[in-house]
């Protein structure tokens, strides 16, 4: 897979994607790097660290969070995609669910639309990708956690997520699929998504895996969002075992290092 001018080999190496959130209200990092030389530096630590991709989030997608217009996302995210760009060789991502948000990240520079939705919320986000030919992640989301079957559901969910992407014009190879951890799901369910997560591979994407920090981590550990980092890593290294092309974390040096360590065990 091609992102931006990087080669991916998604069938035998899980990626990175560290998180950059330029919000004042991220459940674990809000405020943190919402000016251009603190969100500068920790890119630039992030990709020492061993980020292979940057995703970059101008709205908290936090429970209880404030929706806040078009406008003032893009007025959060493109100065910062065109910095990222201009000082640093590494693909980009633009966490919005908003087609005018995704296209004006695009023309900033962006290469990769992340949609908590996968496509659902906005009618014309897979427009947008496919006229963009940016690569996107279709996450798995839904309004209320209510299911008949929760797996074959989840998996039902992306695949019509992947029907209304390709009927824009989406091209397979610009497809990435996530599973959602973290809405619309129980503490159980989120523990089971991620046992089961070789079940997305059935539908022949790369998948990503976004866990990090997340409340499954805090409630099986009871521990606060800044002290999740080992929680995380243990979700990132099953990532591992169950083909996850792509983790999406906080804390990029601790999981490099545990993916690093479990690819070269698999490998043995």
């Amino acid at each position: 897979m091609r992102i931006g001018n990087k080669e991916f080999d998604v069938a035998n190496h899980t990626y990175i994607m560290g998180i950059l959130n330029v919000t004042p209200d991220s459940f674990s990092d809000g405020g943190k790097f919402n000016h251009m030389d603190e969100a500068m530096a920790h890119v630039q630590q992030m990709i020492e660290d061993g980020a292979d991709i940057i995703d970059v989030g101008g709205e908290s997608t936090r429970p209880g969070y404030t929706k806040i217009s078009d406008e003032e996302e893009i007025q959060r995210v493109t100065p910062i995609i065109e910095a990222l760009k201009s000082r640093f060789d590494v693909p980009v991502s633009i966490d919005t669910y908003k087609s005018q948000v995704a296209a004006a990240a695009v023309q900033a520079g962006a290469d990769l639309i992340n949609d908590i939705w996968g496509c659902k919320a906005d009618t014309k986000m897979a427009q947008v990708i496919a006229d963009t030919k940016a690569v996107c992640c279709l996450m798995y989301n839904r309004e209320e956690a209510v299911y008949k079957d929760y797996l074959k559901d989840v998996i039902s969910d992306l695949e019509e997520c992947i029907n209304i992407a390709r009927a824009a014009g989406v091209e397979d190879d610009k497809i990435i699929l996530d599973p959602g951890v973290g809405f619309a799901k129980s503490y159980e369910q989120n523990l089971q998504i991620i046992n089961h997560l070789e079940l997305l591979n059935e539908l022949n994407y790369p998948v990503l895996l976004g866990t990090s920090r997340k409340s499954v981590v805090g409630l099986t550990l009871n521990l606060p969002a800044q002290e999740r980092v080992e929680g995380t890593v243990a979700t990132s290294v099953v990532g591992v075992m169950k083909k996850s092309a792509f983790v999406r974390v906080h804390d990029v040096k601790e999981n490099y290092r545990a993916i690093k360590m479990t690819e070269a065990i698999l490998r043995s």
